[in-house]
């Protein structure tokens, strides 16, 4: 195993990770974003209210992008698998 082989395999797994994240991350932005700007306007500073949107908003987004994530770790795993005997001998 080469140190391309393991630079290369460090970069897909991150890559795959971002992939993986992005969809969650993203609702949790949006919706954070959006409570902060009601925050703001109407002057209510609870600290425990964007808490509950945003769980919904992940859940949301869970079940929306929950296959295709599914999908793409899979893909990734079966991969990886598949190259083991090429990175051990």
């Amino acid at each position: 195993m080469t140190a391309e082989m393991v630079m290369e395999l460090g970069r897909d797994a991150l890559y795959v990770t971002v992939l993986l994240s992005a969809p969650l991350l993203l609702s949790a932005l949006a919706v954070g974003l959006l409570i902060g700007v009601f925050q703001a306007a109407t002057q209510i500073q609870e600290m425990t209210l964007s808490f509950i949107p945003k769980l919904i908003a992940l859940v949301v987004a869970l079940v929306v992008a929950g296959a295709w994530m599914l999908r793409i770790l899979i893909e990734f795993s079966m991969r990886l698998f598949n190259e083991i005997p090429g990175l051990v001998g």
